[in-house]
């Protein structure tokens, strides 16, 4: 699993982008269970309740319908990462805060891409 993420880069202090299992285990996975354990509770009280008329969105949505549907949908979900992929991202963080890695502003992506979708068409290229 290790293999699945990016190497560090050389002059990383391993310190700040690595977790011991008991950071992983009460910094990421028990705060996680408490946050779905709560918002399953709250999800099924409302449904219990007939407090459901806050989970439309539009007009014609069934109010019951959302809420229950929300509720079965939020059991399932597990928003908990991989000790390795939280890593992966502390290292990410680690390398642009230290200058390893080169951030394009957004403002320059956007007015690429603008440009880009502007260009005319080879009229050669259409049919």
């Amino acid at each position: 699993m290790n293999n699945m993420f990016s190497r560090p880069l050389l002059g990383t202090d391993k310190k700040k982008t690595t977790m011991t299992w008991f950071e992983y285990i009460f910094t990421h996975l028990i705060p996680t269970w408490f946050s779905s354990f709560n918002d399953n509770f709250r999800m099924w009280r409302d449904l219990l309740s007939g407090n459901y008329a806050n989970y439309t969105l539009l007009p014609e949505d069934d109010p019951y319908e959302e809420c229950y549907d929300w509720f079965w949908s939020s059991i399932n979900l597990d928003e908990t990462y991989p000790k390795e992929f939280l890593e992966h991202l502390m290292q990410m963080s680690d390398d642009i805060d230290t200058g390893k890695e080169k951030l394009i502003p957004m403002e320059d992506v956007m007015k690429n891409l603008k440009s880009w979708c502007e260009e005319p068409e080879d009229e050669e290229d259409t049919p």
